[in-house]
Parts: C-alpha cells; structure tokens; sequence
C-alpha cells in the first residue's frame, strides 16, 4: 500500500492498525485464537512497517549527512511521493548537496588550472615537507635537473649535495646560489624558498631559475664596455703618436741628406728612435683593432643545413694543419641526416677555433686524436663536441679560458674562446668546457 501523501500514508496506517486491534481482540474474546493469532503477527508487522515509514526522514538525514562526509554527491532527495509536507524538506536536501557538488567541480577546476600553471611555468618548482618528502616537482624543475620524478629531497644527493643541502637549509625569503654540473652542462643555479602551513603540516617551497645565460651576458656585456672605453682612448692617444713618429722619421731622413757626418749620426739615432715609436705604435694599433673584434660581431644570418655540410668544410679548411701534425681524426654525426638552424659561417668559426686550440694541445703528443662529434643530448638539443686527448687544462683555468685575453699559450691571443662563447650566446645556445689532465678535453657546444 503506497500512498505519495505522508500524511494520507499515516492515517490510512493507524485506521489499519485499529482495525486490526479491534479484529484481533473480537477473535481472542471469541475463543478464535487461531485468527485471532494470526491478526496479532499482522499486527506486529504493521506496527514494525508504520515505525520504518515513520523513520524515512531519519534516514534521509543520515544519507546526507554521509555524502557530506564523503563527499558522495551521487545521492538524490528529489522523491515527491511523500507529499507537500516533505517535499520542501526533500528540494532544500537536494539544493545543499548539488551546492556541495558545484563548490567541489569548482574547487577542482581551480586545482587542475593551479597545476597547468605550475607544470607550465618556465622556472622550476619543488615543494617539500620539512622531512624531505616532495609533494610537488614541476616539468621545468625536472627538465632542468634531468629527473624523471623525485620522492625525497635526499635522492638529489646523487645529482649534487651542494643543491641539496641548499634546498633544505635556505631560510625562507632568501635567495642562494649553487653552481651544478651536469655531464656536458654548467648551470648556475638560482633558489628562493618560502614556508607555508597548510592542514598542520609545514611546507616549504623553492623556486630554481638557471640564471647561467644571464651571468654570462652580463659579463660578455661589462668587457664590451671596457673595450669600448679602452680601444677608443687608446686609439686615440696612439693615432697621433703613430702620424708623429712617421713625420719625425720623414723629417730626420731629409736633415740626413743635408748635414755632416756628425749631424748624420745624431739624426740617424733620432730616426731610429722615431723609427721604433712608429713600429710600437703600429703594432699597438692592430692589438686594439683584434681586440676590438669582441664587439664587432655580425648579427647571425640562421639559416636550415646539415650539420654534415659544415664539418666537411671544416676539415677539407684543416686538411693541410691535421696532416702536418700526424694527428687522427674523426667525425662523428648522429643522425647522419642531422640538421641545425643557426648561421654555418658563425658556426664554422667557432669550430675552427676550437679545432686550432685542439691541434695546439695535442702537438707533439703520442697517438694524438682529436674527434668531431654531433649528436642529440638528453633534452633533445643539438650538441657538437670537439675532443682532444691533450693534457688537458688545470682545473683552475677552466673558467677562466672564456675570459678575453686570458690565455694558457705563449703567443694566443685569448679572444678566440671569448668570440665563440659570444657566438654561441646570439645563437641563443651555450659552450662548455670539461676536461680530464692527460686523459680528454671536451668542448661542447649546446644548440
């Protein structure tokens, strides 16, 4: 018996109830006991169905309370068979738990838009609990530390202790600095780390930047400066010295023709000290114009080739100097069909460079090599190396040999490894140096 009025539903149950009372005791007084019997099991059960109809409200209750608390918002109140009585009880249930279901759509859509950001963002991302435990890394923190995934901060030691040690002990709102060496890559590291609560729990969370590109701009660009003020000043103290020096030289050799023996003597010192100021000049002069290179160099003209292209030019140029020195070498391309956007004249100098500093190295070594090498690295750039198995450079000149007019020979000129990095740098891409005493020497160049 289904009614869709509550209240129709309780008086029709308490009539039944009475009338089966009554029906009961009229068969007990009766002596019919077995109906009489039979009516009180009836009765047992309509007492036990009305209290369960009566309990429905309770119930509902409890299912709504327990989709809030578990956040089943799968659950409906919509069930109009109860009549006017509940049916505003029911809409209001319904009201709150599609209110809960739209707050936790929204919450989550805010999420996954927090997490596309954080994913996206350029600048690497870790946050971690005070015991090292991660619960956050982004694509550009692991790109940029070569990691598939990281649980602890711990696991960083096989990368660097420095960073890890770093990351833990950064106070918040301070920036460090840590310096990372990965294989063929040099990064110069940038952290600034921030606390924060959140459900009792502290975190902490570390911003890292790769700020290499920048120092090294920076650094390019105060040299550029000091050459600028250098070159010109000097060129302008030298100029006239030089015109000077060249016009007393003219004078004394037309006095020679016209003095004595004496005079000539005297004259011929004088033109002989003019002489050498004419010649120091001179030579001051071409120093500062090979210097005045470093700012001088054309804007890439990029272009798409084959790396292949390039490295037979080069080595049909350094054909004659690798003969001379008995020295081996191989070129190695992988992929052989491997191409490169950048501009290959500005490319074939930088090898040419490097190939020249190569040759240096190895003269006059046993089974000297040198190889040529392209190949795709572990980000999927464009990398050419250049391999010696020279003796290779003291570890406390390696950052200094891409400073301009350092030099580790008696007659280099120390712009060569300069003008590469500047090149590299237009190209937007970077140069490294590794190298193991008496065992290789890598240049790398990363595209």
């Amino acid at each position: 018996m289904v009614f869709r009025s509550f209240r129709l539903n309780v008086v029709l149950r308490v009539i039944l109830l009475s009338v089966t009372i009554f029906l009961a005791l009229l068969g007990y007084f009766n002596d019919v006991l077995p109906i009489a019997l039979a009516l009180g099991l009836l009765l047992i059960y309509q007492i036990y169905a009305f209290i369960r109809y009566a309990d429905k409200t309770n119930r509902d209750l409890t299912r709504f309370f327990e989709a809030i608390k578990y956040s089943d918002f799968a659950v409906h109140f919509r069930d109009e068979r109860m009549g006017k009585s509940f049916s505003e009880l029911r809409t209001v249930l319904a009201d709150v738990i599609d209110t809960f279901q739209k707050t936790r759509a929204e919450k989550e859509e805010h999420f996954q838009y927090l997490q596309t950001v954080v994913q996206h963002v350029g600048i690497g991302v870790i946050v971690f609990q005070s015991n090292g435990e991660v619960d956050l890394i982004n694509a550009a923190a692991k790109r940029l530390l070569k990691i598939a995934r990281l649980k602890n901060i711990a696991q960083l030691q096989a990368i660097s202790g420095e960073l890890m040690e770093a990351l833990l002990r950064l106070p918040p709102r301070e920036k460090g600095f840590v310096k990372l060496e990965l294989q063929s890559e040099v990064l110069y590291l940038a952290l600034y780390a921030t606390e924060f609560k959140l459900q009792g729990r502290e975190f902490k969370l570390v911003s890292i930047q790769n700020i290499q590109r920048e120092l090294e701009e920076k650094e390019m660009e105060a040299w550029q400066k000091l050459i600028r003020v250098l070159t010109h000043e000097i060129m302008n103290s030298v100029t006239p010295i030089s015109t000077l020096g060249s016009a007393i030289n003219q004078l004394v050799k037309s006095r020679c023709m016209e003095g004595g023996s004496d005079a000539g003597d005297t004259l011929h010192d004088i033109q002989q000290a003019a002489q050498t100021i004419e010649k120091r000049s001179l030579g001051l002069l071409h120093f500062v114009e090979t210097f005045r290179n470093l700012t001088l160099i054309p804007k890439p003209r990029l272009a798409q080739f084959e790396v292949r292209e390039v490295f037979d030019r080069v080595a049909r140029l350094m054909k004659s100097n690798i003969a001379e020195c008995n020295i081996v070498f191989t070129m190695e391309i992988d992929p052989d069909t491997m191409e490169l956007y950048a501009d290959p004249e500005l490319i074939e100098q930088v090898l040419i460079n490097l190939l020249l500093n190569a040759l240096q190295a190895v003269e006059n070594q046993p089974n000297a090599e040198i190889r040529l090498k392209a190949s795709l690295n572990e980000r999927g750039r464009v990398t050419i190396q250049v391999i010696d198995n020279g003796p290779g450079i003291p570890p406390d000149n390696l950052e200094k040999v891409f400073v301009p007019f350092f030099s580790t020979k008696p007659t280099g000129s120390g712009i060569g490894l300069s003008l590469s990095r500047q090149i590299m740098r237009q190209h937007r891409g970077s140069i490294h140096l590794h190298s193991a005493p008496n065992i290789r020497t890598t240049f790398t160049l990363s595209f």
